[in-house]
């Protein structure tokens, strides 16, 4: 594709963006002042416009698009909220939407193209020129989350017998460049990726200089249908800054840039903290009522189900609570705290699992060490219970009860933690999404059980 003309914004003042601003706008737009809509909003970052697009009301926004969808380009496309993208899109003009998908790399198209509706997609491709669209297609033909979707297919290649001056003197000469680059990929003639050269190497070695001996020597290539998720922690791990995408008969494809692999990486860690409380895949600030009760609510029915289990343990003590009631005021403070001691292995669990540093080679130290943890806060614990109990309420036995239940629960609770999720793994299940509803009620259900299964043979039997 093209590459992208220089951003006239890219030399004024960024504007806070703020109440003000958003005021201002709103203000603007209820009088019809375009030309003050664009003294507002042109100076700021494609980042900002996009923010400022998805804080506006319904109508608001109706009327910005309206007034000023003809300034909207190609990076404001790209940042906006997926939720927004189909309603911004359908409001460019077809001369507008093809000036604005030219300013793309292909990878940054496929993003926009995966987030819209099939009338959407339709138009985006409809827009592209011949040769844009069928790079976009061919990236699309690959499977949805693998480097194939994720690469742009824009690459700076050169021959592997060139010098260092025949290659400074084809970037010189090219039309266009990919806008963002960081190697010259050496092929071979069957377009082969046989190794790659930083352009700080290129511009700081003279002219003579064989491309072939300033080669990285950490190089690696992708498949195009390798996940991308593995991508982001091979680019994390290995510290790359892009890397060539191979096909299946090893020619080159595209590269992938350290930019798109962190962004990945950074969606995965968002997801992990949401499938962690249940609430995989919540959309925007403006996503409805009725969507977020549709994500929520199974969760909280399998949670209601999980619970009952806590209750049902609880009915099989009714005498014990019957003969001494104190204990119905105090069982949760086992049952809790072994929650949160739960929570705490389980997130660490499950971080490790996501980058990869809990492995089956490694698992069994992680659980002796979570075993230690938990034996360990649990004994503290135990002590600060069982004396606060003797002291405020003058009941030995009953804190030694607590102090027994507590040591139980923070084992079961630091082992299920990390138990859990190592299960779910092996399985082939997401533990982010499903280990918190099994570990709560396993902390739940035992705390409940050794504090009133040992009050019955200490305190009642």
């Amino acid at each position: 594709m093209a590459d992208k003309a220089k951003d006239p914004r890219a030399g004024a003042d960024p504007q806070p963006l703020g109440q003000g601003l958003l005021e201002a706008v709103v203000d603007a737009l209820g009088a019809g002042q375009a030309a003050e809509v664009a003294r507002l909003i042109d100076p700021l970052h494609p980042a900002d416009a996009a923010r400022l697009l998805g804080d506006l009301r319904p109508a608001d926004r109706r009327a910005l698009l309206d007034l000023w969808s003809a300034e909207i380009d190609g990076d404001i496309l790209s940042e906006l909220d997926p939720e927004l993208r189909g309603e911004v899109l359908g409001s460019l003009g077809p001369d507008a939407l093809a000036e604005a998908l030219s300013e793309l790399e292909t990878d940054d198209v496929v993003d926009l193209f995966e987030t819209l509706d099939p009338a959407g997609q339709a138009r985006v491709l409809g827009a592209l020129e011949g040769p844009e669209r069928a790079a976009v297609e061919a990236s699309l033909a690959y499977p949805e989350g693998s480097a194939g979707r994720l690469m742009q297919r824009e690459v700076v290649t050169a021959p592997d017998h060139w010098t260092v001056g025949e290659t400074i003197d084809l970037l010189r000469a090219a039309e266009s460049l990919p806008d963002q680059f960081y190697h010259v990929v050496l092929v071979d003639p069957r377009m082969r990726p046989i190794g790659q050269a930083t352009l700080g190497r290129i511009l700081s070695s003279r002219r003579e200089v064989r491309l072939a001996d300033i080669l990285e020597a950490d190089f690696r290539t992708i498949g195009a249908t390798e996940a991308e998720a593995d991508v982001a922690h091979l680019f994390n791990r290995y510290h790359l800054i892009s890397a060539p995408v191979v096909d299946a008969a090893g020619r080159l494809a595209g590269v992938i840039t350290i930019d798109d692999a962190m962004t990945v990486l950074d969606e995965e860690h968002a997801e992990d903290v949401l499938r962690l409380a249940g609430v995989e895949g919540e959309g925007a600030a403006g996503e409805g009522a009725l969507a977020t009760v549709a994500r929520r609510l199974p969760w909280l029915v399998v949670n209601l189900g999980t619970a009952s289990l806590s209750a049902l343990v609880i009915g099989q003590f009714q005498a014990t609570i019957t003969g001494l009631v104190i204990l119905a005021a105090l069982m949760p403070i086992v049952a809790s705290t072994g929650g949160i001691a739960g929570t705490q292995a389980l997130a660490v669990a499950v971080r490790a699992l996501a980058t990869r540093s809990l492995t089956p080679a490694n698992a069994r130290r992680a659980i002796l060490r979570e075993l230690g943890a938990g034996a360990l806060n649990g004994l503290a614990l135990a002590a600060v219970l069982g004396f606060g109990a003797w002291a405020v309420l003058g009941d030995g036995p009953l804190g030694l009860v607590l102090a027994g239940a507590m040591i139980c629960n923070q084992v079961v609770a630091a082992l299920g933690g990390v138990l859990v999720p190592l299960g779910l793994h092996r399985l082939g299940l997401d533990p982010a999404l499903a280990s918190g509803t099994f570990v709560t009620t396993l902390t739940d259900v035992m705390g409940f059980l050794a504090f009133l299964g040992l009050a019955s043979m200490v305190l009642i039997g």
